[in-house]
Protein backbone atom coordinates (compact mmCIF):
# COMPACT_ATOMS: atom_id res chain seq x y z
CA UNK A 1 0.00 0.00 0.00
CA UNK A 2 2.67 2.36 0.65
CA UNK A 3 5.32 3.88 -2.31
CA UNK A 4 7.76 5.90 -1.89
CA UNK A 5 9.43 7.88 1.37
CA UNK A 6 10.79 10.68 1.05
CA UNK A 7 13.17 12.36 3.51
CA UNK A 8 14.10 15.84 4.59
CA UNK A 9 17.73 15.05 4.08
CA UNK A 10 20.46 13.64 1.36
CA UNK A 11 23.76 11.48 1.46
CA UNK A 12 25.28 14.49 2.79
CA UNK A 13 24.80 17.25 4.66
CA UNK A 14 25.23 19.45 1.65
CA UNK A 15 23.69 17.39 -0.64
CA UNK A 16 21.01 19.90 -2.80
CA UNK A 17 18.36 16.66 -3.15
CA UNK A 18 16.99 14.65 -0.75
CA UNK A 19 16.68 10.71 -0.28
CA UNK A 20 13.61 9.28 -1.89
CA UNK A 21 13.39 5.47 -0.91
CA UNK A 22 10.81 2.93 -3.12
CA UNK A 23 9.63 1.20 -0.46
CA UNK A 24 9.70 -3.07 0.09
CA UNK A 25 8.15 -4.52 2.64
CA UNK A 26 10.48 -4.17 5.20
CA UNK A 27 12.63 -1.08 5.58
CA UNK A 28 15.13 -0.60 8.51
CA UNK A 29 16.38 2.37 9.86
CA UNK A 30 20.03 2.15 10.80
CA UNK A 31 23.09 4.85 12.74
CA UNK A 32 24.42 6.25 15.78
CA UNK A 33 22.69 7.34 18.18
CA UNK A 34 20.52 10.68 18.70
CA UNK A 35 20.47 10.36 14.48
CA UNK A 36 16.73 10.38 13.71
CA UNK A 37 16.27 6.75 13.67
CA UNK A 38 13.19 6.39 16.53
CA UNK A 39 12.05 10.07 14.87
CA UNK A 40 11.45 8.64 11.90
CA UNK A 41 9.18 6.14 13.02
CA UNK A 42 6.97 8.73 14.88
CA UNK A 43 7.13 10.76 11.52
CA UNK A 44 6.00 7.75 9.40
CA UNK A 45 2.82 6.95 11.71
CA UNK A 46 1.93 10.83 12.20
CA UNK A 47 1.60 10.97 8.51
CA UNK A 48 -0.01 8.10 8.35
CA UNK A 49 -2.58 8.40 11.34
CA UNK A 50 -3.18 12.23 11.37
CA UNK A 51 -5.64 13.90 9.63
CA UNK A 52 -3.77 16.33 7.35
CA UNK A 53 0.02 15.60 9.05
CA UNK A 54 2.09 18.25 8.67
CA UNK A 55 6.08 17.17 7.16
CA UNK A 56 8.18 15.26 9.85
CA UNK A 57 11.91 15.87 11.36
CA UNK A 58 13.09 13.28 9.31
CA UNK A 59 10.34 11.68 6.62
CA UNK A 60 9.04 15.14 4.45
CA UNK A 61 6.45 12.50 3.04
CA UNK A 62 5.11 9.40 2.38
CA UNK A 63 3.56 8.68 -0.71
CA UNK A 64 0.55 5.96 -1.45
CA UNK A 65 0.34 3.03 -3.94
CA UNK A 66 -3.10 4.88 -5.84
CA UNK A 67 -6.04 1.76 -5.87
CA UNK A 68 -8.96 1.11 -8.17
CA UNK A 69 -11.96 1.90 -7.50
CA UNK A 70 -12.76 -1.71 -7.27
CA UNK A 71 -9.53 -2.32 -5.11
CA UNK A 72 -10.59 0.83 -2.87
CA UNK A 73 -13.94 -1.01 -2.44
CA UNK A 74 -12.53 -4.58 -1.76
CA UNK A 75 -10.34 -3.01 0.68
CA UNK A 76 -12.88 -1.09 2.72
CA UNK A 77 -15.69 -3.89 2.33
CA UNK A 78 -12.99 -6.25 4.12
CA UNK A 79 -13.40 -4.26 7.49
CA UNK A 80 -17.01 -3.01 7.36
CA UNK A 81 -19.32 -4.18 9.74
CA UNK A 82 -23.13 -3.60 10.22
CA UNK A 83 -23.77 -0.32 12.09
CA UNK A 84 -25.41 -0.16 15.25
CA UNK A 85 -28.35 1.91 15.45
CA UNK A 86 -26.20 5.10 16.63
CA UNK A 87 -23.66 4.86 13.70
CA UNK A 88 -26.36 4.76 11.37
CA UNK A 89 -25.39 8.09 9.11
CA UNK A 90 -26.39 9.01 5.72
CA UNK A 91 -23.20 8.17 3.48
CA UNK A 92 -21.53 6.49 5.89
CA UNK A 93 -20.57 2.89 6.88
CA UNK A 94 -18.79 1.32 10.24
CA UNK A 95 -15.24 -0.05 9.70
CA UNK A 96 -13.89 -2.76 12.82
CA UNK A 97 -11.09 -5.21 13.50
CA UNK A 98 -9.14 -6.65 16.52
CA UNK A 99 -7.23 -3.99 18.13
CA UNK A 100 -3.53 -3.98 17.62
CA UNK A 101 -2.56 -3.70 20.72
CA UNK A 102 -4.52 -7.12 21.14
CA UNK A 103 -7.01 -6.13 23.71
CA UNK A 104 -10.97 -5.28 22.52
CA UNK A 105 -12.59 -4.31 19.03
CA UNK A 106 -11.76 -1.11 17.54
CA UNK A 107 -14.72 0.58 15.60
CA UNK A 108 -14.73 4.04 13.34
CA UNK A 109 -17.05 5.72 11.33
CA UNK A 110 -15.97 6.12 7.68
CA UNK A 111 -17.31 8.75 5.06
CA UNK A 112 -16.86 6.27 1.84
CA UNK A 113 -16.80 8.59 -0.81
CA UNK A 114 -14.76 10.61 0.74
CA UNK A 115 -12.42 7.35 1.81
CA UNK A 116 -12.92 6.05 -1.76
CA UNK A 117 -11.72 9.00 -3.55
CA UNK A 118 -8.62 9.26 -1.15
CA UNK A 119 -8.01 5.33 -1.88
CA UNK A 120 -7.76 6.03 -5.65
CA UNK A 121 -5.37 10.06 -5.17
CA UNK A 122 -3.93 9.45 -1.92
CA UNK A 123 -1.03 11.72 -2.93
CA UNK A 124 -3.16 14.49 -4.52
CA UNK A 125 -6.35 14.73 -2.23
CA UNK A 126 -5.54 15.81 1.29
CA UNK A 127 -6.02 13.03 3.59
CA UNK A 128 -8.87 13.83 5.55
CA UNK A 129 -10.56 10.42 5.57
CA UNK A 130 -7.64 7.33 4.64
CA UNK A 131 -5.85 8.42 8.03
CA UNK A 132 -8.85 6.97 9.79
CA UNK A 133 -8.09 3.46 7.87
CA UNK A 134 -4.31 3.48 8.67
CA UNK A 135 -5.38 4.41 12.53
CA UNK A 136 -7.25 1.09 12.30
CA UNK A 137 -3.90 -0.63 11.07
CA UNK A 138 -0.98 0.97 11.81
CA UNK A 139 0.86 -0.41 15.00
CA UNK A 140 3.97 1.05 16.41
CA UNK A 141 5.92 -1.24 19.64
CA UNK A 142 8.44 0.30 21.65
CA UNK A 143 10.22 -1.36 24.21
CA UNK A 144 7.55 -1.19 27.60
CA UNK A 145 4.57 -1.72 25.13
CA UNK A 146 5.59 -5.17 23.44
CA UNK A 147 6.63 -6.34 27.17
CA UNK A 148 2.78 -6.32 28.06
CA UNK A 149 1.75 -8.30 25.07
CA UNK A 150 2.08 -11.73 26.90
CA UNK A 151 -0.18 -10.99 29.45
CA UNK A 152 -3.21 -13.03 30.03
CA UNK A 153 -6.46 -11.81 28.65
CA UNK A 154 -10.15 -12.42 28.83
CA UNK A 155 -10.93 -15.71 26.80
CA UNK A 156 -14.33 -14.04 25.25
CA UNK A 157 -16.97 -15.88 24.06
CA UNK A 158 -15.20 -18.00 21.82
CA UNK A 159 -18.56 -19.03 20.09
CA UNK A 160 -18.42 -15.11 18.52
CA UNK A 161 -15.12 -13.39 16.99
CA UNK A 162 -12.12 -12.98 19.25
CA UNK A 163 -11.11 -10.09 21.01
CA UNK A 164 -7.60 -10.20 22.21
CA UNK A 165 -4.66 -11.92 20.76
CA UNK A 166 -4.79 -14.66 22.56
CA UNK A 167 -8.20 -15.67 21.95
CA UNK A 168 -7.39 -15.40 18.70
CA UNK A 169 -4.47 -18.04 18.89
CA UNK A 170 -7.30 -20.49 20.61
CA UNK A 171 -9.53 -20.30 18.36
CA UNK A 172 -6.86 -20.18 15.47
CA UNK A 173 -4.62 -23.49 15.08
CA UNK A 174 -2.77 -22.69 12.17
CA UNK A 175 -1.74 -19.08 13.54
CA UNK A 176 -1.13 -21.14 16.86
CA UNK A 177 0.97 -23.48 15.18
CA UNK A 178 3.51 -20.76 13.37
CA UNK A 179 4.28 -19.29 16.43
CA UNK A 180 4.43 -22.67 18.24
CA UNK A 181 7.17 -23.06 15.51
CA UNK A 182 9.13 -20.13 15.68
CA UNK A 183 9.05 -19.85 19.78
CA UNK A 184 10.45 -23.62 19.57
CA UNK A 185 13.46 -22.81 17.17
CA UNK A 186 14.14 -20.07 19.54
CA UNK A 187 13.76 -21.60 22.79
CA UNK A 188 13.35 -24.96 22.67
CA UNK A 189 10.14 -25.02 24.51
CA UNK A 190 6.32 -24.91 23.08
CA UNK A 191 3.95 -22.28 23.31
CA UNK A 192 0.48 -23.49 24.55
CA UNK A 193 -2.63 -21.26 25.39
CA UNK A 194 -3.86 -22.14 29.38
CA UNK A 195 -7.31 -21.68 29.18
CA UNK A 196 -7.58 -23.68 32.90
CA UNK A 197 -8.05 -20.38 34.45
CA UNK A 198 -11.45 -20.09 34.27
CA UNK A 199 -12.50 -16.70 32.06
CA UNK A 200 -8.68 -16.01 31.07
CA UNK A 201 -6.43 -17.38 28.88
CA UNK A 202 -2.32 -17.06 29.15
CA UNK A 203 0.84 -18.36 27.63
CA UNK A 204 2.42 -21.25 28.81
CA UNK A 205 5.64 -22.97 27.71
CA UNK A 206 5.73 -26.64 28.14
CA UNK A 207 8.53 -28.92 27.37
CA UNK A 208 6.81 -31.21 25.46
CA UNK A 209 4.20 -30.29 23.00
CA UNK A 210 0.42 -31.20 23.48
CA UNK A 211 -0.52 -35.09 22.37
CA UNK A 212 -4.00 -33.50 20.84
CA UNK A 213 -5.34 -30.63 20.91
CA UNK A 214 -7.76 -31.21 23.27
CA UNK A 215 -5.38 -31.40 25.84
CA UNK A 216 -4.32 -28.03 25.16
CA UNK A 217 -7.77 -26.59 24.84
CA UNK A 218 -9.40 -28.67 27.33
CA UNK A 219 -10.67 -28.33 31.32
CA UNK A 220 -10.43 -32.12 32.38
CA UNK A 221 -8.07 -33.47 34.26
CA UNK A 222 -5.46 -34.22 31.46
CA UNK A 223 -5.40 -31.03 30.59
CA UNK A 224 -4.75 -29.28 33.93
CA UNK A 225 -2.39 -31.67 35.02
CA UNK A 226 -0.45 -31.21 31.44
CA UNK A 227 -0.62 -26.80 32.16
CA UNK A 228 0.49 -27.28 35.65
CA UNK A 229 3.80 -28.67 34.65
CA UNK A 230 4.43 -26.08 32.46
CA UNK A 231 5.84 -22.57 32.96
CA UNK A 232 3.80 -19.47 32.57
CA UNK A 233 5.82 -17.15 29.91
CA UNK A 234 5.12 -13.96 32.67
CA UNK A 235 7.69 -15.68 34.84
CA UNK A 236 10.48 -16.17 31.82
CA UNK A 237 12.73 -13.36 30.68
CA UNK A 238 12.02 -9.68 29.23
CA UNK A 239 13.74 -10.84 26.50
CA UNK A 240 12.14 -14.13 25.81
CA UNK A 241 8.54 -12.11 26.30
CA UNK A 242 9.43 -9.17 24.22
CA UNK A 243 10.38 -11.60 21.45
CA UNK A 244 6.84 -13.67 21.71
CA UNK A 245 5.44 -10.75 22.04
CA UNK A 246 6.57 -9.27 18.89
CA UNK A 247 5.63 -12.44 16.77
CA UNK A 248 2.24 -12.27 18.21
CA UNK A 249 1.89 -8.54 17.09
CA UNK A 250 2.91 -9.45 13.76
CA UNK A 251 1.17 -13.28 12.98
CA UNK A 252 -2.31 -12.33 15.10
CA UNK A 253 -2.20 -8.78 14.52
CA UNK A 254 -1.62 -8.80 11.09
CA UNK A 255 -0.86 -5.05 10.97
CA UNK A 256 -1.11 -2.91 7.42
CA UNK A 257 1.95 -1.04 8.83
CA UNK A 258 4.02 -1.76 12.01
CA UNK A 259 6.54 0.70 13.59
CA UNK A 260 9.35 -1.23 15.88
CA UNK A 261 11.63 1.12 17.50
CA UNK A 262 14.83 -1.16 18.85
CA UNK A 263 13.76 -4.74 19.06
CA UNK A 264 16.90 -5.87 20.19
CA UNK A 265 15.96 -4.40 23.35
CA UNK A 266 16.39 -7.39 26.08
CA UNK A 267 17.39 -9.94 23.54
CA UNK A 268 20.37 -11.75 23.66
CA UNK A 269 22.69 -11.36 20.51
CA UNK A 270 22.05 -14.90 18.83
CA UNK A 271 18.26 -14.19 19.32
CA UNK A 272 18.54 -10.45 18.21
CA UNK A 273 19.83 -12.26 14.71
CA UNK A 274 17.01 -15.24 14.71
CA UNK A 275 14.14 -12.12 15.49
CA UNK A 276 15.42 -10.76 12.08
CA UNK A 277 15.18 -13.93 10.37
CA UNK A 278 11.44 -14.33 11.29
CA UNK A 279 10.65 -10.91 10.93
CA UNK A 280 11.97 -10.90 7.66
CA UNK A 281 10.48 -14.32 6.59
CA UNK A 282 6.74 -12.76 7.97
CA UNK A 283 7.42 -9.81 6.09
CA UNK A 284 8.30 -11.28 2.57
CA UNK A 285 5.14 -11.75 -0.09
CA UNK A 286 3.17 -9.30 1.81
CA UNK A 287 0.97 -6.66 0.93
CA UNK A 288 2.50 -4.87 4.07
CA UNK A 289 5.28 -2.76 5.70
CA UNK A 290 7.20 -3.17 8.60
CA UNK A 291 9.67 -0.59 9.73
CA UNK A 292 12.35 -0.72 11.99
CA UNK A 293 14.91 1.36 13.99
CA UNK A 294 17.82 -0.85 15.32
CA UNK A 295 21.18 -0.48 16.78
CA UNK A 296 21.87 -4.25 16.76
CA UNK A 297 24.69 -5.47 13.74
CA UNK A 298 23.22 -8.78 15.35
CA UNK A 299 19.59 -8.12 14.06
CA UNK A 300 20.39 -6.47 11.09
CA UNK A 301 22.43 -9.60 10.16
CA UNK A 302 19.56 -11.75 10.92
CA UNK A 303 17.14 -9.36 8.50
CA UNK A 304 19.86 -9.47 5.52
CA UNK A 305 20.50 -12.96 5.93
CA UNK A 306 16.81 -13.48 4.99
CA UNK A 307 15.04 -13.86 1.86
CA UNK A 308 12.80 -10.63 1.68
CA UNK A 309 13.63 -7.58 -0.21
CA UNK A 310 14.44 -4.96 2.19
CA UNK A 311 15.76 -1.18 2.35
CA UNK A 312 18.55 0.10 5.45
CA UNK A 313 18.44 3.70 5.20
CA UNK A 314 21.46 5.13 7.08
CA UNK A 315 20.43 8.15 9.25
CA UNK A 316 22.98 10.81 11.19
CA UNK A 317 22.29 13.93 12.64
CA UNK A 318 24.95 16.07 13.97
CA UNK A 319 22.88 18.58 16.29
CA UNK A 320 22.52 20.92 12.86
CA UNK A 321 22.02 18.96 9.94
CA UNK A 322 21.92 15.00 9.43
CA UNK A 323 21.41 12.64 6.27
CA UNK A 324 19.65 9.84 4.77
CA UNK A 325 20.94 7.14 2.57
CA UNK A 326 20.06 4.10 1.09
CA UNK A 327 22.39 1.07 1.79
CA UNK A 328 22.16 -2.14 -0.32
CA UNK A 329 21.89 -5.28 0.50
CA UNK A 330 24.75 -6.56 -2.30
CA UNK A 331 26.79 -3.65 -0.29
CA UNK A 332 26.50 -5.26 3.46
CA UNK A 333 26.18 -8.73 1.99
CA UNK A 334 30.39 -8.89 1.82
CA UNK A 335 30.66 -7.15 5.17
CA UNK A 336 29.17 -10.47 6.67
CA UNK A 337 31.04 -12.62 4.51
CA UNK A 338 34.27 -11.33 4.72
CA UNK A 339 36.12 -13.27 7.51
CA UNK A 340 38.36 -10.49 8.20
CA UNK A 341 35.67 -8.20 8.23
CA UNK A 342 33.37 -10.36 10.46
CA UNK A 343 36.21 -10.98 12.73
CA UNK A 344 36.35 -7.87 13.47
CA UNK A 345 32.74 -6.71 13.91
CA UNK A 346 32.75 -4.33 11.15
CA UNK A 347 28.89 -4.29 10.48
CA UNK A 348 29.42 -1.86 13.81
CA UNK A 349 30.27 0.65 12.33
CA UNK A 350 26.66 1.68 11.17
CA UNK A 351 26.02 2.70 14.29
CA UNK A 352 28.73 4.89 15.19
CA UNK A 353 29.59 8.66 13.72
CA UNK A 354 33.04 7.70 12.60
CA UNK A 355 35.60 5.30 12.28
CA UNK A 356 39.35 5.07 12.80
CA UNK A 357 41.27 1.89 11.52
CA UNK A 358 44.55 0.99 12.36
CA UNK A 359 47.21 -1.52 11.12
CA UNK A 360 47.10 -3.99 14.34
CA UNK A 361 44.84 -4.70 17.59
CA UNK A 362 47.77 -2.99 19.37
CA UNK A 363 47.40 0.20 17.47
CA UNK A 364 43.40 0.11 18.09
CA UNK A 365 43.54 -0.11 21.83
CA UNK A 366 46.15 2.96 21.88
CA UNK A 367 44.58 5.50 20.08
CA UNK A 368 41.28 4.41 21.09
CA UNK A 369 42.69 4.71 24.63
CA UNK A 370 44.03 8.20 23.70
CA UNK A 371 40.42 9.48 22.60
CA UNK A 372 38.96 8.04 25.91
CA UNK A 373 41.61 10.45 27.65
CA UNK A 374 40.49 13.33 25.69
CA UNK A 375 36.62 12.69 25.85
CA UNK A 376 37.14 12.63 29.80
CA UNK A 377 39.08 15.34 30.16
CA UNK A 378 36.62 17.39 28.14
CA UNK A 379 39.42 18.30 25.37
CA UNK A 380 37.64 19.34 21.92
CA UNK A 381 40.25 16.84 20.29
CA UNK A 382 38.32 14.14 21.04
CA UNK A 383 36.06 11.95 18.79
CA UNK A 384 32.86 11.22 20.43
CA UNK A 385 30.82 8.70 18.38
CA UNK A 386 33.75 7.07 17.27
CA UNK A 387 34.62 3.15 16.74
CA UNK A 388 38.22 1.94 16.58
CA UNK A 389 38.84 -0.90 14.31
CA UNK A 390 41.71 -3.12 13.45
CA UNK A 391 43.28 -4.69 10.63
CA UNK A 392 45.82 -7.29 10.57
CA UNK A 393 48.69 -5.10 8.40
CA UNK A 394 48.92 -1.39 6.48
CA UNK A 395 47.63 -3.27 3.73
CA UNK A 396 44.22 -4.60 4.82
CA UNK A 397 43.48 -1.42 6.42
CA UNK A 398 42.03 0.06 2.75
CA UNK A 399 39.85 -3.90 2.86
CA UNK A 400 38.31 -2.42 5.94
CA UNK A 401 37.88 1.84 4.71
CA UNK A 402 36.60 1.85 1.00
CA UNK A 403 33.53 -0.29 2.26
CA UNK A 404 32.76 1.84 5.30
CA UNK A 405 33.59 5.30 3.08
CA UNK A 406 30.74 3.42 -0.11
CA UNK A 407 28.24 3.30 3.05
CA UNK A 408 29.16 6.82 3.06
CA UNK A 409 30.45 6.49 6.68
CA UNK A 410 33.57 8.66 7.48
CA UNK A 411 36.15 6.34 8.03
CA UNK A 412 39.87 6.98 8.19
CA UNK A 413 42.98 4.56 8.12
CA UNK A 414 46.16 5.17 10.32
CA UNK A 415 49.42 3.61 9.08
CA UNK A 416 53.35 3.78 9.91
CA UNK A 417 55.42 5.77 8.27
CA UNK A 418 56.73 2.76 6.40
CA UNK A 419 54.11 3.07 3.99
CA UNK A 420 56.56 4.87 1.91
CA UNK A 421 58.34 1.82 1.06
CA UNK A 422 54.96 0.81 -0.89
CA UNK A 423 54.77 1.05 -4.25
CA UNK A 424 53.05 -0.89 -7.43
CA UNK A 425 49.85 -2.78 -6.37
CA UNK A 426 50.40 -2.25 -2.77
CA UNK A 427 50.68 1.83 -2.96
CA UNK A 428 47.40 1.71 -5.41
CA UNK A 429 45.35 0.19 -2.41
CA UNK A 430 45.08 3.20 -0.31
CA UNK A 431 44.59 5.05 -3.27
CA UNK A 432 41.58 3.13 -4.09
CA UNK A 433 40.82 2.51 -0.78
CA UNK A 434 40.10 5.95 0.05
CA UNK A 435 38.63 7.07 -3.26
CA UNK A 436 41.85 9.61 -4.43
CA UNK A 437 40.94 11.00 -7.89
CA UNK A 438 42.42 8.95 -10.28
CA UNK A 439 44.67 11.69 -11.86
CA UNK A 440 46.35 12.18 -8.70
CA UNK A 441 47.65 8.75 -8.08
CA UNK A 442 50.36 8.62 -10.49
CA UNK A 443 51.61 12.25 -9.01
CA UNK A 444 51.22 10.94 -5.55
CA UNK A 445 53.54 7.77 -6.45
CA UNK A 446 55.80 9.31 -7.81
CA UNK A 447 56.54 11.77 -4.83
CA UNK A 448 56.20 8.40 -2.61
CA UNK A 449 59.41 6.75 -4.65
CA UNK A 450 61.26 10.36 -3.90
CA UNK A 451 60.42 10.67 -0.48
CA UNK A 452 61.52 7.06 -0.19
CA UNK A 453 64.87 7.49 -1.59
CA UNK A 454 65.71 10.68 0.68
CA UNK A 455 64.70 8.63 3.73
CA UNK A 456 67.38 5.46 2.05
CA UNK A 457 69.88 8.45 2.31
CA UNK A 458 69.60 8.95 5.78
CA UNK A 459 70.95 5.38 6.25
CA UNK A 460 68.88 5.31 8.86
CA UNK A 461 65.47 3.40 9.50
CA UNK A 462 62.46 5.48 9.11
CA UNK A 463 59.84 3.77 11.00
CA UNK A 464 62.30 3.37 14.96
CA UNK A 465 64.89 6.65 14.30
CA UNK A 466 62.71 9.71 14.07
CA UNK A 467 60.34 9.86 11.23
CA UNK A 468 60.04 12.81 9.56
CA UNK A 469 62.91 14.38 12.12
CA UNK A 470 65.34 12.39 10.27
CA UNK A 471 64.66 14.69 6.50
CA UNK A 472 65.66 18.71 6.53
CA UNK A 473 65.50 21.43 4.38
CA UNK A 474 63.03 21.18 1.86
CA UNK A 475 62.75 17.22 1.73
CA UNK A 476 61.24 17.62 5.05
CA UNK A 477 58.95 20.08 3.97
CA UNK A 478 57.61 17.90 0.79
CA UNK A 479 57.53 15.05 3.22
CA UNK A 480 55.08 17.12 5.31
CA UNK A 481 53.15 18.54 2.90
CA UNK A 482 52.79 14.84 1.41
CA UNK A 483 51.15 13.93 4.64
CA UNK A 484 48.90 16.71 4.32
CA UNK A 485 47.92 15.38 0.92
CA UNK A 486 47.13 11.96 2.29
CA UNK A 487 45.67 13.18 5.29
CA UNK A 488 43.18 15.44 3.12
CA UNK A 489 41.77 12.09 2.26
CA UNK A 490 41.40 10.87 5.49
CA UNK A 491 44.92 8.68 5.38
CA UNK A 492 46.85 9.64 8.30
CA UNK A 493 50.41 8.55 8.77
CA UNK A 494 52.45 8.76 11.39
CA UNK A 495 54.91 11.39 11.35
CA UNK A 496 57.09 9.77 13.71
CA UNK A 497 57.08 6.79 12.20
CA UNK A 498 55.51 4.44 13.92
CA UNK A 499 52.53 3.59 17.21
CA UNK A 500 55.44 2.51 19.54
CA UNK A 501 57.36 6.37 19.15
CA UNK A 502 54.58 8.07 20.43
CA UNK A 503 54.93 9.81 24.12
CA UNK A 504 58.52 9.13 24.55
CA UNK A 505 58.54 11.52 27.26
CA UNK A 506 57.68 8.19 29.21
CA UNK A 507 60.70 6.16 28.46
CA UNK A 508 59.60 2.94 27.96
CA UNK A 509 60.84 -0.10 26.38
CA UNK A 510 59.77 0.35 22.67
CA UNK A 511 59.61 -3.95 22.11
CA UNK A 512 56.48 -4.73 19.90
CA UNK A 513 55.49 -7.67 22.54
CA UNK A 514 56.07 -5.92 25.05
CA UNK A 515 55.02 -1.82 24.13
CA UNK A 516 51.51 -1.90 24.78
CA UNK A 517 51.25 -3.21 28.51
CA UNK A 518 54.75 -1.09 29.28
CA UNK A 519 52.59 2.06 27.88
CA UNK A 520 49.21 1.49 29.77
CA UNK A 521 51.81 0.68 32.63
CA UNK A 522 53.27 4.18 32.48
CA UNK A 523 49.72 6.06 31.58
CA UNK A 524 48.09 4.47 35.13
CA UNK A 525 44.64 3.68 35.13
CA UNK A 526 43.51 6.04 38.29
CA UNK A 527 42.82 9.78 36.93
CA UNK A 528 43.04 10.49 40.28
CA UNK A 529 46.58 9.45 40.87
CA UNK A 530 49.36 11.99 40.06
CA UNK A 531 51.26 9.86 37.35
CA UNK A 532 48.16 9.45 35.89
CA UNK A 533 48.74 10.80 31.97
CA UNK A 534 46.55 13.13 30.82
CA UNK A 535 45.90 14.96 27.52
CA UNK A 536 48.98 17.60 26.57
CA UNK A 537 49.67 20.25 23.58
CA UNK A 538 51.48 18.37 21.09
CA UNK A 539 52.38 14.26 20.12
CA UNK A 540 49.93 11.97 19.67
CA UNK A 541 47.26 14.32 21.11
CA UNK A 542 47.28 16.38 18.54
CA UNK A 543 47.31 13.48 16.01
CA UNK A 544 44.05 12.44 17.37
CA UNK A 545 43.06 15.73 16.85
CA UNK A 546 43.74 16.44 13.36
CA UNK A 547 42.22 12.54 12.40
CA UNK A 548 39.19 14.28 14.01
CA UNK A 549 39.24 17.55 11.94
CA UNK A 550 39.12 15.33 8.93
CA UNK A 551 35.89 13.49 10.28
CA UNK A 552 33.98 16.20 11.19
CA UNK A 553 34.35 18.31 8.21
CA UNK A 554 31.29 18.32 6.08
CA UNK A 555 33.58 18.46 3.09
CA UNK A 556 36.04 16.11 4.32
CA UNK A 557 37.30 14.50 0.61
CA UNK A 558 37.34 10.41 0.16
CA UNK A 559 33.65 10.06 0.54
CA UNK A 560 31.74 8.67 -2.23
CA UNK A 561 28.01 9.49 -3.28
Amino acid sequence: MLDKLIFNSGSNPTSKSSLSVDLTPLTIFVGPNNSGKSRALIDIENQLTTRNAAQGEVIKQILIKPLSEDEAKKEIESLQVEPNQDEKHAGHVVLSRLNLRGEGISRILVYLDGMLREFQQPNELNREHLYQYYSLLTLRLDGRSRLSLTSSQGSSDLQGEPTNNLSFLFKNNKARMELRDIVFDAFGKYLVIDPTNIGYLRIRLSERAPETEQEERGWDEKSVLFHSKASLITEASDGVNAFVGMMISLIVGSPKVTLIDEPEAFLHPSLCSKLGKEISRISAHSNKNVFISTHSANFLMGCVQGKVPLNIVRLTFDGKSGTSRLLTKEQLTPLMRNPLLRSIGVLNALFYNYVVVTEADADRAFYQEINERLLAAGDPRGIEGCLFLNAQNKQTVWDIVKPLRELGIPCVGVVDIDILKEGGVVWKKPMLGAFFPEMKHETLGLERQKLFQAFKNTNKNMKTDGGLSLLSGSDKTACSEFFKSLSDYGVFVVPTGEIESWLQNLEIGRGKNTWLTSIFEKMGDDPNDESYVKPSEGDVWDFIGNIKHWLVNPERKGIPE
